[in-house]
């Protein structure tokens, strides 16, 4: 308190009748006997100006006051050094008790809007009549209650608030990645439909041969089989792509090395080709390839496009079951193919950061038999935070496979694990934030970016599982490890 208002003060040696009558106005004190009123004699009648303290947030806890006229402002002190008003005090009402019986500092700022008669207390005439007047004593005590259950009902509100709308904001978020996917492969299909359109114009103008017709239709019917594009390894994928454009290339086909991924992701090579290269001369072979992987590339982005629209009805079955979630039907899920698919919705992002992936999918992993659902959200939110770390041209690893675990008991039986890993060369996560990466709403994301709700999503899915999830960090690599039980004991 600043000391021209404690100058201003005066002591109520010998209460009187006003005084007293001021106080048995005064709510908490209103079935107080008149005897035990009295014990607030010694407190001092204070007058302050407008714009006066009484307590400063952060500072210790000295008085305890009853407000007798006018109001007061109660506010916090924001980061940024902005303010937040928390509540207006008015005429009646007693405080400070809590920073007192607690032994903490204010929690928060009371300042006078404009002249104001408080009657205050110091630490020891408080104790003191807490000490020897038990009826105002049970009043002080039921006040801090009723205070405390109420200022409790308001911050669970404003937590299911704040997480109702972190909610929407990380479905919004959810459904951006599927719903842009979507989009962008309905834009190609629809370029794609057009290029084939105008090679099928160019080639009803040549007379085909029965050979060539036959060779074109072999072509079709090996692309239409591919529904899924084949998983491979990234060093075995980058070689096949390597040797088919080179093949190609050598043949004159025009946009060689642009062709190749989608051919070999079908499983195409130059031996499966050869008869298209045989058959159609010059220029008619390079026209060749080019509608073979328009038809092979439109049918991948008729399955980017499933998939997607799947993914947002996933969120929104998620979304419905979220106040009531409880376990579904056991179910085998692959996990391989469950990260493939999430990579396919976030493509995009790797493209635009021109990030390089490293995959090393365990070829025969068994499948992970459940009766959970949210196993796509792990790898969303992991790769998510991978792709956003990383400096555009970064590298970002995953690997997934199979370990044993020994039996603990003489009659219990090993258990085995699926373990996937996904590891960043970003800058590491901070040694001050590592502890606290899965607690809610941490993020190290700056403002408006991350809602710090991804890892702990992580963490509770996993669990859920009957999983862990671990991680390691350094600058140059974060890595972190999910391990789960391929079937729940």
């Amino acid at each position: 308190m600043s000391e021209n208002v404690q100058a201003a003060g005066s002591k109520l040696e010998n209460m009187s009748e006003a005084m007293l009558a001021r106080l048995r106005a005064v709510p908490i004190l209103s079935t107080v006997p008149e005897q035990e009123i009295r014990c607030l004699r010694d407190g001092r009648a204070m007058h302050l100006a407008q714009g006066e303290f009484i307590a400063r947030q952060g500072e210790p806890a000295h008085s305890f006051w009853i407000l007798l006229s006018g109001e007061m402002r109660i506010y916090q002190t924001l980061p940024d050094g902005g303010e937040e008003i928390l509540n207006i005090i008015p005429a009646g009402t007693a405080m400070g008790e809590l920073p007192l019986l607690s032994n903490t500092p204010y929690s928060a700022s009371v300042r006078a809007t404009e002249a104001r008669e408080l009657l205050q207390l110091d630490e020891e005439q408080f104790w003191n009549i807490m000490t020897a007047c038990p009826e105002v004593r049970t009043a002080i005590l039921g006040n801090m209650a009723h205070r405390l259950q109420k200022f409790q009902s308001v911050v669970v509100q404003q937590e299911k608030m704040a997480s109702l709308g972190t909610l929407a904001a990380g479905l919004m978020h959810e459904l951006n990645n599927p719903g842009a996917a979507a989009v962008r492969a309905a834009a190609q299909l629809r370029t794609n439909l057009m290029r084939m359109h105008q090679l099928t114009a160019k080639f009803s103008k040549a007379s085909l041969s029965d050979e060539q017709k036959q060779c074109m239709f072999e072509l079709q019917e090996y692309a239409l089989a591919k529904e899924k594009p084949l998983r491979m390894n990234s060093l075995e994928q980058s070689d096949a792509e390597e040797a088919l454009a080179e093949w190609m290339e050598a043949a004159n086909v025009d946009d060689a090395w642009k062709l190749a991924p989608t051919l070999v992701s079908i499983g195409i090579d130059s031996n499966e080709l050869q008869c298209a290269r045989d058959e159609f001369p010059g220029p008619f072979f390079s026209d060749a390839l080019n509608w073979l992987e328009a038809l092979v590339s439109s049918m991948q982005l008729v399955s980017t496009i499933e998939e997607s629209i799947g993914r947002v009805s996933d969120l929104v079955k998620a979304v419905k079951s979220y106040a009531y979630e409880g376990k579904g039907q056991k179910q085998s899920v692959d996990v391989n193919e469950s990260i493939h698919a999430t990579l396919i919705i976030l493509s995009h992002k790797l493209r635009e950061k021109q990030v390089a992936l490293e995959k090393d999918f365990a070829p025969s992993l068994p499948a992970l038999q459940c009766e959970c659902s949210g196993l796509n959200q792990i790898w969303t939110n992991l790769l998510d935070n991978a792709i956003d770390a990383v400096a555009p041209g970064g590298h970002i690893r995953i690997r997934t496979w199979e370990e044993e675990s020994p039996a603990s008991g003489s009659n219990a039986k090993p258990r085995h694990y699926l373990c996937i890993t996904i590891a960043d060369n970003g800058p590491g996560i901070p040694l001050e934030s590592q502890a606290h990466i899965f607690d809610p709403f941490y993020t190290t994301k700056p403002v408006g970016v991350g809602t710090g709700l991804g890892l702990g999503i992580v963490q509770r899915i996993v669990e859920q599982y009957g999983g862990t999830v671990t991680f390691s960090s350094v600058p140059g690599n974060t890595e972190f490890r999910v391990r789960l039980p391929r079937e729940r004991s």
